[in-house]
């Protein structure tokens, strides 16, 4: 499988393989081959559907049937590659020469990639292609940088201050304790302070322990698998309790929640209901939703447990077999590679449940969790030791 973006007499072109065909997009018009036009570039697919911007005119490659999951598990490489023999001969139309040019501001799938000295993993005859000490995105929230005798400095916009702009006036005052996070709040010209996991207070200058998490909406706990390297990743199990009374929210995401193509065993409420969705490798299983009878707002503990053994999933609610499905009989992908990551009731500060779920859950989760365990392990999870912010004593 490979993505690749390339210039080609002129026309950029996107190029990516899934594993079965190649498809090729094409821009309509040349890019200015001046050193002085900055141009806007957007690329990508969605599934085996792709699309190719440049400078806001649009082209877009219908879907059809066949693979949609990029699988590539390699680095990203930037204007060349340590040796051109490594390209893929369908990624390019002619032999693969490396880019002569200027790049900036870098996203892939919403995370900007840093194009510094530090960095990178790597590289090799790179250079600077603003020529100044400002650079690009020297002044963070759209400050003005100015070259001076002994370095730069930058001119902020009215809320902003610090030697790059890069904190809020709200919080250049604040009282928070070295464990938070201030948060501006400019509508009040004040702050609040979202406390580390084992912190609690107006200013988190308390020290908490517990063993019920209680999460109050803009609340997660990110806990790392110490044992993942040993797990039969085919055969995975997860049990816990809960209680809320919410009718929408993310329970659990076990898996990197990084791209679309991660794979992820999730647990949450949708419209009252039990919802669980899982990927394995392509996102082609539906969702299972269990609409029985509704498990929040009734002020009780729920027990559930999702067992996966290959591309079966059971799932007992109260100790009862509510879903029972083989989600891909043809047993493409049997695996959850997960990461080792498990989220619960939600994810880092400012990534939104809807967007990093693509729509399958809506909010965060408000409620308890307790008695977390994984696959059939002996002890109970550790939520106290994982990393998190804003959880409370349950």
């Amino acid at each position: 499988d490979f993505l690749c973006i390339s210039l080609v007499n002129g026309f950029v072109q996107l190029r990516y393989n899934l594993g079965d065909k190649t498809v090729i997009l094409q821009t309509f018009q040349k890019v200015h081959a001046n050193g002085e036009t900055w141009h806007s570039l957007k690329a990508g697919r969605v599934g085996n559907e792709g699309y190719l911007d440049l400078d806001g005119i649009n082209i877009t490659q219908n879907a059809s049937p066949g693979m949609n999951a990029l699988d590539t598990h390699t680095d990203f490489f930037v204007g060349g590659l340590s040796s051109l023999n490594f390209v893929n001969s369908m990624a390019v139309e002619n032999e693969p020469t490396g880019f002569t040019g200027c790049i900036r501001e870098i996203v892939v799938n919403n995370r900007e990639l840093k194009l510094t000295v530090t960095d990178p993993k790597g590289g090799a005859n790179v250079g600077d292609c603003d020529g100044t000490v400002c650079g690009y995105t020297v002044c963070k929230n759209n400050g003005t940088c100015q070259v001076e005798n002994s370095g730069f400095s930058c001119s902020c916009p009215q809320e902003w201050t610090g030697s790059t702009c890069e904190q809020s006036i709200h919080c250049s005052q604040n009282r928070c304790g070295s464990q938070a996070l201030c948060i501006p709040q400019p509508t009040s010209f004040s702050y609040i302070c979202i406390c580390a996991l084992g912190w609690s207070g107006k200013y988190c200058d308390s020290q908490i322990q517990f063993f019920i998490a209680k999460f109050v909406g803009n609340s997660y706990i990110k806990y790392t698998d110490p044992y993942y390297g040993k797990r039969d990743l085919q055969h995975s199990r997860i049990s816990l309790n809960f209680t809320t009374n919410q009718t929408e929210g993310l329970i659990v995401w076990i898996g990197k929640g990084e791209d679309e193509d991660n794979d992820f065993l999730a647990i949450g409420l949708a419209n009252g209901t039990l919802k669980v969705a899982i990927n394995l490798g392509e996102r082609i299983s539906v969702p299972l939703i269990h609409s029985k009878h509704s498990t929040c707002c009734d002020e009780r503990w729920h027990f559930i447990t999702v067992v996966q053994n290959q591309t079966c999933i059971k799932v007992y609610l109260d100790e009862e077999l509510i879903m029972f499905e083989d989600i891909d009989p043809h047993r493409k992908y049997t695996a959850l590679n997960y990461g080792g990551i498990c989220y619960f009731a939600g994810f880092e500060i400012g990534r939104k449940v809807h967007v990093v779920t693509t729509g399958l859950f809506q909010k965060a989760f408000i409620g308890k969790i307790k008695d977390v365990v994984l696959f059939q392990d002996s002890k109970k999870i550790q939520l106290m030791k994982a990393e998190g912010y804003n959880v409370y004593n349950g």
